[in-house]
């Protein structure tokens, strides 16, 4: 069990449902047990233009995953003609981690995308699947639903969304000794996929 603890600490990463898109947020920093061994490591990944996912846990586990996911993704546009839905994807993703539970992959996924609407779904690593309207995983997150429990509303459009969910990560960061070095934030909206740069980002913190 301390082994299992061990390689799940090391993040924290945020999901948000605004009216107009998703928010993904995580940290930068990567750790082992107390020692920080990457301090650039990039934690949400784009399956598909519309589809994207937040990984908590084990490097290794996570771009495995992510791999195997793209993958997926680009067969079923091939086969079905339409790309993959965010209820799709966390299914499929979920099936993978509950077949594979003795033998476990040492993750936490996040998977957000927009079909007609913005979804969010939360993975564990046993394939247990939940949707809801805001999410944070990784060792930070009891820090980063201090802030999201009290000030997430329904109706946040995206800019309020990154500003919400940079607050959390924040919070996070500076109580979290396994959290840091940075956030990287990404949006999903009708438009698809697009990831900020941290001049942009501290313009719309600025706003």
């Amino acid at each position: 069990m301390l082994h299992l603890t061990e390689k799940l600490k090391g993040t924290t990463t945020v999901g948000i449902v605004c009216k107009d898109g998703v928010v993904l947020a995580a940290d930068r920093r990567a750790s082992f047990g107390s020692m920080v061994y990457a301090r650039n490591v990039t934690k949400i990944h784009k399956v598909d233009e519309h589809l994207a996912i937040a990984g908590a846990g084990d490097v290794g586990d996570i771009l495995s995953l992510v791999r195997l996911l793209r993958a997926e993704a680009r067969l079923y546009k091939a086969n079905v003609g339409k790309p993959m839905s965010v209820k799709a994807l966390a299914t499929l993703l979920a099936n993978i981690l509950n077949g594979t539970k003795y033998f476990p992959y040492f993750v936490w996924f996040l998977v957000g995308g927009y079909d007609e609407e913005p979804r969010m779904f939360s993975v564990d690593m046993a394939g247990g699947v939940t949707e809801d309207k805001y999410v944070a995983a990784g060792s930070g997150m009891e820090f980063a639903y201090s802030v999201l429990d009290s000030e997430y509303k329904e109706d946040l459009s995206v800019k309020e969304g990154i500003k919400l969910a940079v607050k959390a990560i924040n919070v996070a960061i500076k109580r979290d000794v396994f959290s840091g070095d940075g956030i990287l934030v990404v949006t999903i909206t009708r438009e698809g996929y697009q990831e900020y740069s941290n001049s942009t980002l501290k313009a719309i913190l600025r706003q």
